[in-house]
């Protein structure tokens, strides 16, 4: 998450030619390394640029001048399934379910955040294609089905397996409503970590990028599982692999989503929730690249129910998972610890790490979550008015 600007192939590797490596990893990690990448990749760093093809060493050259993008080598076809058929999801305008909410904050706690985070910052890094990002991936699977099975059973976890061996996960709450199986309310974050000058094995703990937004929808999920959310509509939690490559993993899982017909009803995205700028403690609101109405929505929810204000920023094309699904035309939004100009300055180094965060600053991200959970997984008033109008425009016109 740092700026966008304008990018030639020229001078990408200019940049990557000042490059200095730095001392080796472990050597355990030494097996996934190569001298040379000869497959290139598609890259789209801007909606207003064609795609160009580069090498690995091409996006290691992005990575380290902070300009995000994503790799549409495999999602070339992937705007084919964009816009879900004739259905539309219908966003409320106002927070209404407030006595459902808030038992379920009021069980919100920075002790598990904590331990979580310590033991996640541990792996040497989470970089997707690394063994310590494979190891780190099976931890914390292993860390949410501990939680989903403290339910009653209405609570699933499963793998999205990719080509690498970091797979994303999928926990998912039934609804109630057998009608609305195939909608989907989503709340997500990233799991892998980079070091920008090493990215194959150096020292990438990501407490704040995005271990922090990992524990925090982690925290979320356990206050509605072990408090017995029985949503109408299915409510899903993502931990995605490979972000910081492109956005990999929620590519993957998206385009399976458009392909499968599901209805997403809504997707927000927490990457970084932790670090306090100079400006104080706020929620950051995403407002360029992700859904309008959604995202008006989630300032209510923050007004509703965050102990803090929210403050309106930018971050630029493919800033994070939301992207993927706002290119298939999936309502997503993105919440993100300040003003994006105010964030950490410390991620992807060696130097993210937990002494620079606040839990506390964590929890308000977790109470937003929930919130965004519960109220979008009702079937309101609207929606029922919007079924009517779908079935006779089907059946009459």
């Amino acid at each position: 998450m740092k700026f966008t600007t304008s990018l030639s192939l020229l001078s990408i590797a200019t940049l990557a030619s000042f490059v200095s490596a730095g001392p080796l990893g472990s050597l355990d990690q030494l097996r996934i390394f190569r001298d040379s990448e000869p497959e290139l990749r598609l890259i789209q760093y801007s909606e207003d640029t064609p795609a160009k093809w580069m090498t690995e060493a091409d996006k290691d050259a992005l990575l380290r001048a902070g300009i995000k993008y994503m790799d549409i080598t495999d999602y070339r076809d992937s705007e084919s399934y964009s816009v879900q058929s004739n259905w539309q999801p219908v966003i409320p305008a106002s927070a209404r379910y407030q006595d459902e909410v808030e038992p379920f904050i009021a069980n919100l706690t920075t002790k598990y955040m904590k331990e979580n985070l310590e033991e996640f910052t541990n792996f040497r890094t989470r970089y997707y294609k690394s063994e310590t990002g494979a190891k780190s991936c099976r931890w914390l699977f292993d860390q949410i089905e501990k939680v989903a099975s403290s339910g009653d059973g209405h609570v699933s976890v499963k793998q999205f397996k990719h080509s690498w061996d970091q797979f994303s996960i999928i926990a998912r709450f039934e609804g109630s409503n057998e009608e609305l199986k195939d909608e989907v309310v989503i709340v997500g974050a990233h799991q892998d970590s980079v070091n920008q000058w090493l990215p194959w094995f150096g020292r990438s703990p990501g407490a704040d990028d995005d271990g922090s937004g990992t524990v925090t929808i982690l925290e979320s999920f356990r206050s509605l599982v072990e408090n017995g959310f029985k949503p109408e509509r299915p409510v899903e939690f993502h931990w995605y692999s490979g972000e910081e490559a492109g956005l990999l993993g929620s590519q993957a899982v998206s385009k399976a989503y458009a392909e499968d017909g599901k209805r997403v009803v809504a997707m927000l995205q927490n990457d970084m929730t932790g670090y306090i700028g100079a400006n104080g403690p706020v929620i950051g609101i995403v407002t360029d690249h992700v859904d309008e109405k959604l995202t008006e929505f989630l300032q209510e929810l923050v007004d509703n129910y965050a102990g803090i204000p929210y403050v309106r920023t930018k971050c630029g094309y493919a800033c994070s998972d939301h992207a993927s699904w706002r290119k298939l035309g999936f309502p997503s939004a993105f919440t993100i610890e300040s003003a994006f100009d105010d964030s950490n300055h410390y991620i992807h180094t060696t130097d993210d790490t937990i002494d620079k965060l606040s839990f506390d600053h964590m929890k308000e991200f977790s109470k937003v979550a929930i919130g965004f959970a519960i109220e979008l997984s009702h079937v309101r008033e609207e929606d029922l008015v919007e079924d009517i109008l779908e079935v006779f425009f089907e059946d009459f016109l």
